[in-house]
């Protein structure tokens, strides 16, 4: 019998089982969607890098490092395993705009690939081991030729597999591209062999190992085993590394703000509607209770329904989540186009079992408690039908004012001030409506104003020209004027002990420019350096720091002059001049000019070239993938919203059915009550947007802070997000409102005014 009436009770709710389901459905699923989106991240990554041996420190030194210098760091205690280590990017002969990362892992114990296609690794071998997304872009394929140019000196063979690997699994040409281009850049390994047969001896700038010492301690028995202070980077400052695991960290940040926000609405929302169920069944309560029914089996009847809402939400949650996971972690999603790693298997937070059970449980609770408060007293007293509590005079009402207000505004008042826990929450998802839908499209606001910052304020080259690590200063300098370019120096410092980027730069053309925290252009003193924004806590304007570059025992002393926004990397930037004048020994890193790649000649000293608007398009990609998260974002913003206002609506309309026919009956017409609905709604939808407008920028602010810290970008948002914030949230409200208001036509005025008084 109790199945039956289950199932019939179910019926007369629909709209309110249907909407609770999907709103557990949206919040479980968002939830578990961005959460399975940063473990897949991290679990699938850390796999790759395991597989392919990734280094954990890397060793740097522009003078190469000889056979008994590797010797000697792999016979130092706590390395498990060590390499020289070779990688240059070099253009490809008779390819406009292509080049590759050509790389050689001497001991082909650390820094290794996976191979998809083709030939295992041979360290004897004779042709390329390429990667395969740029071998799909451009149409390379197995037994194909390929020819390398690198200072004059052309690097020939075939093609004889096609691979992954960890040292490129994020593959961009250096810290200026954020996005890869297989179009354009890959990365390709040779053996150690054909490099020494290719360039004549072993030029080796870099060795990885493997090893769990800390930073601070490898530095020391490294310096005690060549003699000399070498630049020593963890596997935390490599770009590959760092990216990867930050992308996981901001997962981790999004995933604990906005799905939660998701589901915690959800749940709220389903605490007021499981009260009001609960209560328009008294009745039917009493009558059970008349009839014989137990307490106990009635409250096993009516948790069934929180229960079953819990089960069933939290189940299709979890296909949900699934969906979105996918949609942003695989091979042809939106991070497809950044990672490069063989496996993409989903993975879920050991947290989330606990939620989702919890989840489940919590509803289950929600139903329990709202039946047993009807339990209460006889089955006389439950037999009586709801009766609203005993209308107080507001506080507006005290004030003249009060009786020249309209009978709109009065009735609307008393209702919101009767009704508080359902004002309470719909006031609640039209702010959460409106905080993701500014973060959502503030973001995307932000990351185009960075890339327009980006684009027109500081690089206003055409062609980014990078220079071989040994090329020689006075003809680089020679090759700048020839180019009529800007140049710029990096390498690295240690200050304070932390491993940063000493940037030097010569911008009298403008062709890169330095700007400060508003944005503003920098021209460059000559008596003290510039500290990037994450930097800042290092000193303040005027003090002194001290800094000591890798391979150099020299420690300088220099005035802090200002702070700069840093693109990319945690840097120390000064001007030419004073690097001059303090005897910094420095070589260029890179030419910024305004002649067309084909206008540039060939020359040993260029690694490869860059072309501005090629690099722009990939972070352009990177603004696309961003794009698509959220639209996710607001699509299921602007659905959680119709939902939970609907739910919340209709149940204010069963609420208010005797007061609604008692006006009908006083001759008011459908559409003037139908009228003071929408009101209400508008009321509520107008104090939301006006809560939740200041509550949406600072969520946006500390996300930016949290997700894009290392780009220093600042929080941009324009007119444009605002007025679709503002009207997307109006129109939901709108929308619900007249979806309400067209039920009062239906209402049997007979049904709802009967009743004992």
């Amino acid at each position: 019998m109790l199945t039956r009436k289950l199932l019939r009770t179910a019926w007369s709710y629909k709209a309110q089982f249907i909407s609770m389901i999907l709103m557990i459905t949206l919040g479980m699923g968002m939830f578990l969607g961005f959460n399975m989106e940063w473990k897949t991240i991290e679990v699938d990554t850390f796999k790759f890098f395991d597989e392919t041996h990734y280094a954990d420190y890397r060793l740097y030194s522009e003078k190469g490092f000889t056979g008994d210098d590797i010797k000697k760091i792999a016979d130092i205690d706590g390395v498990d395993a060590a390499t020289r280590y070779f990688t240059q990017n070099i253009d490809i002969k008779g390819e406009k705009n292509k080049s590759l990362a050509l790389d050689v892992s001497e001991n082909y114990t650390v820094s290794t690939f996976t191979v998809m296609d083709g030939e295992a690794y041979d360290e004897n071998g004779d042709g390329f081991w390429l990667s395969d997304k740029f071998a799909a872009a451009n149409d390379y394929k197995i037994g194909d030729s390929l020819t390398l140019e690198f200072q004059g000196i052309e690097i020939s063979g075939k093609i004889v597999g096609l691979i992954k690997a960890g040292e490129h699994m994020i593959c961009v040409a250096d810290k200026n591209q954020m996005m890869p281009d297989y179009n354009t850049f890959g990365f390709a390994y040779i053996s150690p062999k054909k490099l020494r047969e290719s360039l004549g001896d072993d030029k080796y700038t870099q060795i990885n190992l493997i090893s769990d010492t800390e930073k601070s301690e490898l530095e020391g028995q490294v310096k005690d085993a060549l003699g000399r202070t070498i630049m020593v980077t963890p596997k935390d400052d490599n770009v590959v590394y760092k990216e990867s695991q930050g992308e996981a960290e901001e997962g981790k940040t999004m995933g604990s703000v906005l799905p939660v926000l998701f589901l915690l609405i959800a749940i709220l929302t389903m605490v007021t509607t499981m009260h009001r169920i609960a209560t328009k069944e008294k009745t039917q309560i009493g009558t059970l209770k008349a009839l014989g029914f137990k307490n106990r089996r009635i409250l096993r009847h009516y948790t069934s329904y929180g229960l079953f809402i819990g089960l069933v939400g939290t189940g299709f949650g979890i296909a949900l989540g699934y969906v979105v996971c996918k949609l942003i972690m695989s091979e042809n999603g939106m991070m497809g186009t950044y990672f490069d790693m063989p496996d993409w298997s989903a993975a879920i937070p050991v947290f989330c079992y606990p939620v989702m059970a919890g989840t489940a449980a919590l509803l289950t609770l929600i139903s329990y408690l709202s039946v047993r408060q009807q339990l209460k007293g006889t089955a006389a007293d439950a037999l009586r039908p709801y009766t609203p509590k005993k209308m107080r005079k507001v506080f507006l009402e005290r004030f003249k004012f009060w009786d020249k207000m309209k009978f709109g505004t009065k009735w609307n008042i008393r209702d919101l001030s009767r009704h508080k826990s359902r004002s309470a929450m719909t006031l609640f998802g039209v702010i959460g409506c409106m905080v993701l839908m500014v973060g959502g499209l503030g973001m995307r606001d932000t990351m185009s104003g960075f890339l327009d910052l980006l684009d027109k304020h500081i690089s206003n080259y055409t062609t980014k020209v990078n220079l071989a690590d040994n090329a020689d200063f006075e003809k680089s300098k020679a090759l700048c004027k020839e180019l009529d370019g800007d140049w710029e120096s990096l390498s690295g410092i240690s200050l304070d002990g932390d491993t940063v980027s000493l940037d030097i730069i010569h911008n009298t053309n403008n062709l890169i420019n330095v700007i400060d925290e508003d944005n503003n252009r920098i021209k460059l003193g000559d008596d003290g350096v510039y500290l990037c924004l994450r930097l800042k806590d290092k000193a303040e304007i005027g003090d002194e720091i001290k800094f000591s570059p890798y391979g150099s025992k020299e420690t300088y002393t220099v005035k802090v002059l200002g702070y700069n926004r840093s693109v990319m990397t945690e840097s120390v930037t000064m001007s030419d001049k004073l690097a001059d004048k303090l005897g910094v020994d420095y070589t260029l890193s890179a030419i910024y000019t305004d002649k067309k790649i084909s206008e540039i000649p060939s020359s040993g000293l260029i690694a490869g070239k860059q072309d501005k608007a090629q690099l722009m398009d990939t972070f352009n990609s990177f603004v696309d993938i961003m794009d698509s998260m959220m639209i996710i974002l607001v699509v299921a913003a602007a659905v959680l919203g119709i939902v939970v206002l609907y739910n919340l609506g209709i149940m204010s309309y069963v609420e208010r059915s005797r007061e609604l026919a008692t006006l009908k009956v006083l001759g008011f017409r459908n559409r003037a009550i139908g009228r003071l609905l929408i009101s209400q709604n508008i009321w509520l939808t107008f104090i939301g947007v006006l809560i939740g407008l200041p509550a949406g920028v600072g969520v946006l602010q500390w996300l930016i802070s949290a997700l894009a810290g290392e780009y220093e970008m600042k929080l941009m948002l324009g007119p444009l997000t605002y007025c679709v914030s503002i009207l997307l949230t109006f129109g939901v409200s709108l929308l619900v409102g007249f979806m309400v208001a067209r039920k009062n036509k239906k209402i049997d005025m007979v049904e709802a005014l009967k009743g004992a008084e």
